[in-house]
């Protein structure tokens, strides 16, 4: 005998694809389902409404498949406040708590929605019920007595719905290619980062050594200047072959005008860390003239915030590195609260770290020579990605050549 429950669907669930991604899933999972009720919104921007009653062989089968269409937005037609449990000890969790994605979320409690604030993925939601608020918590930040959301049940996700209007994201969603026109693409993301800051969105990058190694330095350095990039998220090599380049102009010891190998150049990353040391920071290497140009200078010129987060591997590091990772953690997410867009520009696990704390609206573009990485970064979560396969210095020199022509022409 198959057992079933009834979900509900609401809201722009043809055109976003929902639907199919709902029938898909239960088909995967070995279940069945039958279309109750389906009523199509009729005008562009009317919501639609679906009653679908979900079969499956045995009741754990059937919560497994309820679980992962929760995910997608789908909803029990009947909703009571949820369950909570408190946490017996700091970073131990209930068994059943309820695990958060990175899509809007909203939890009933006292008959009132609450919003989830700072939603991320894989994290746990803490209600505090004098202050009626609900917040996304990750393990490292649960203490002991706090009322932990169990089940799914008053637990409501808001799948995120295809944009009203077509976008270089919209276009791109979903596929990675080497072969798609980069520069048209390029264009198209100048105008998406031009249009965002007109409205005073921000943006955040994450970036690698390879921004330096392949000559991107200057050309990320300009977009800084010019108040493109509001943020930077980082290790400790990005910032410290920035500075051995300015220092030394060698990025791992090569000159990066000439491509060849300098004498001794191996010590100069570890000479560039030295210089930092004495000084006392990266701030005060400025202030002292020690550090003349360069991304991590024109951070501190255009107080432009950045968070390096070390790693088992540095070298020094550098006296602005955050080594604790919980401590790094808090930085990122400190950071990168009502940031709109992210570029991820060839660095594979800073690109992971900050992928992870994101919400699946925030706009994501991840750039990596490696196809393979960028089909990773992609994956995360968000549901607005583009994906380019290129060299990160021949990426960020036509974007800022993009920004610059078209700042000029919107000026013009």
């Amino acid at each position: 005998m198959e057992l079933c429950r009834e979900i509900e669907l609401e809201g722009h669930i043809i055109d976003s694809g929902v639907m199919t991604l709902v029938f898909d899933k239960i088909m995967d999972m070995g279940g069945d389902f039958e279309i109750l009720i389906f009523d199509v919104g009729k005008n562009k921007k009317d919501p639609s409404y679906a009653r679908l009653r979900v079969t499956a062989p045995d009741d754990r089968q059937l919560d497994l498949i309820l679980s992962e269409l929760h995910r997608l937005g789908a909803r029990s037609p009947e909703i009571s406040d949820v369950t909570l449990k408190p946490a017996e000890g700091d970073r131990i969790v209930p068994k059943g708590f309820y695990s958060t994605t990175n899509h809007t979320t909203f939890v009933k409690y006292r008959d009132a929605w609450l919003p989830v604030e700072g939603i991320e993925m894989d994290c746990l939601i803490v209600v505090e019920e004098e202050a009626m608020r609900a917040v996304c918590t990750p393990l490292s930040k649960l203490r002991a007595g706090d009322a932990i959301v169990i089940g799914e049940n008053g637990v409501r996700v808001i799948y995120p719905e295809r944009p009203r209007k077509i976008s270089t994201f919209e276009f791109m969603h979903g596929k990675v290619s080497s072969e798609r026109p980069s520069e048209t693409i390029i264009g198209k993301l100048a105008r998406e980062i031009l249009a965002m800051k007109r409205k005073g969105g921000r943006i955040a990058i994450v970036g690698g050594p390879a921004i330096v190694h392949t000559g991107a330095t200057e050309a990320l350095a300009s977009m800084i200047r010019e108040g493109y990039i509001d943020v930077l998220f980082a290790g400790n090599a990005l910032a410290t072959h920035d500075i051995e380049y300015n220092l030394f102009g060698t990025s791992l010891g090569m000159d990066l005008r000439s491509g060849t190998l300098v004498t001794g150049g191996h010590k100069h990353h570890i000479y560039a860390i030295s210089e930092i040391m004495r000084a006392g920071s990266i701030q005060k290497a400025v202030e002292q003239g020690i550090v003349t140009g360069g991304i991590m200078y024109e951070c501190v010129q255009n107080n432009i915030p950045f968070v390096l987060a070390g790693s088992i591997r540095d070298d020094g590091p550098l006296p602005d590195v955050i080594t604790d990772v919980i401590e790094a953690q808090d930085a990122m997410r400190e950071e990168i609260r009502d940031v709109d867009m992210v570029l991820m520009i060839g660095t594979l696990l800073h690109s992971v770290a900050v992928g992870n704390c994101l919400p699946s609206y925030v706009k994501t573009v991840c750039v990596d020579i490696n196809p393979a990485s960028v089909t990773k970064l992609m994956d995360r979560g968000t549901t607005q990605a583009i994906g380019v396969v290129s060299d990160a210095g021949a990426f960020l020199a036509l974007l800022a050549k993009q920004l610059e022509e078209q700042s000029g022409e919107a000026t013009a």
